[in-house]
């Protein structure tokens, strides 16, 4: 599964240790241990975690499949997520795909803890149905990507939810072609610290013929992303340099510096 190497840590590090309150504390999966595949679904989570953390994939994936079997939702998330990227286990797309599927069709109560579990499976359904998945009954369906972004961003306020869906949205993939609405999610990604999101909306006001505020924002995106963007963002604010004039060039670079002195985004 294709996603950034943002999102799957960020989440895995924040969403799986809250839930925790992990403190460190190893345990072993036999009965001499006190947590055994009878335990309860919140000691046998807590172990997988552990175990993943120290390397033991194997006993892992045996205690969240344990708790999740017993409705874990973290349990099932973390499960989902070693399928999705063949982490400790044979990668298989349209298992995670079915559980994800799972963890979003019971939803989730306002202001729970299992918030981040719901919100991950949401994005990762939206990734998957925007390609599909070759061998499996899981075709592409940009409709239920966007909509499942759209929930995502709308919803939960999610910045890469809102930076793919302004994507579709411009691009009209899965429905119809909306330079505001696109606009306007890029620029709430933007907002919330997006680099991309700054990129790619710098590139659509430069288009529209606001060269120096266009100029500025792809400046400072590319100085603010990760390795795995900078090459294509770096491209974009390029041509849109080579096609500006010298005085609006200086005058973006001079913004873009004052941007990034004062954390703006």
């Amino acid at each position: 599964m294709q996603t950034s190497s943002r999102t799957r840590t960020g989440l895995f590090g924040v969403v799986v240790a809250a839930a925790l309150g992990f403190g460190g504390q190893a345990f072993a999966l036999d009965p001499n241990a006190g947590v055994t595949r009878e335990s309860g679904p919140f000691d046998l989570f807590k172990f997988g975690f552990s175990a993943y953390k120290s390397g033991r994939k194997d006993e892992a994936v045996e205690a969240y499949r344990y708790a999740a079997e017993k409705g874990h939702p973290g349990a099932r998330w973390a499960l989902a997520n070693m399928y999705a990227y063949g982490d400790g286990v044979v990668e298989n797309d349209y298992e995670a795909f079915k559980i994800y599927d799972d963890i979003a069709r019971q939803g989730v109560e306002p202001g729970s803890q299992d918030t981040g579990y719901f919100v991950n499976a949401l994005l990762s359904l939206a990734t998957y149905y925007q390609k599909g998945i070759p061998g499996s009954p899981v075709k592409a369906n940009l409709g239920a990507a966007r909509q499942l972004y759209f929930q995502a961003a709308s919803a939960f306020g999610v910045p890469e939810a809102q930076y793919r869906l302004g994507r579709m949205i411009l691009e009209g993939q899965g429905g119809a072609n909306d330079i505001q609405q696109a606009k306007k999610w890029l620029n709430r990604a933007r907002v919330s610290g997006h680099p991309a999101a700054a990129a790619v909306l710098g590139n659509v006001v430069f288009e529209e013929g606001q060269t120096v505020r266009g100029l500025a924002f792809m400046t400072a995106a590319l100085e603010r992303s990760p390795a795995s963007d900078k090459a294509w963002i770096q491209s974009m604010q390029e041509r849109a340099f080579s096609l500006a004039g010298e005085a609006d060039r200086r005058t973006a670079i001079a913004l873009a510096q004052d941007m990034l002195a004062k954390g703006l985004n």
